[in-house]
């Protein structure tokens, strides 16, 4: 029977992220007290390095959708502006 995938708060990366960032504890360990696999860890660690806290406030299928909407206003204003 398959699992189902689980998904965790922004929160809960944050915390994971910036346990991982601090280095009191290697990445194993880290994984075994939050029960999450530790490619994981080493994930949300780098994104947290690279990006702040504000990566995991949205999900990649929200930026894109964002991102679309954006896109297709731009679109019609250009070609509003070809009409004119």
């Amino acid at each position: 029977m398959p699992r189902k995938r689980q998904n965790y708060s922004a929160e809960f990366k944050f915390q994971v992220a910036l346990e991982a960032a601090k280095g009191q504890k290697t990445v194993n360990e880290l994984a075994s007290d939050f029960g999450v696999h530790p490619n994981r860890v080493s994930e949300w660690k780098q994104a947290l390095l690279r990006e702040g806290a504000q990566v995991f406030a949205t999900s990649p299928a929200q930026r894109r959708q964002v991102t679309g909407a954006k896109e297709a206003e731009l679109y019609e204003q250009i070609g509003r502006l070809k009409l004119e």
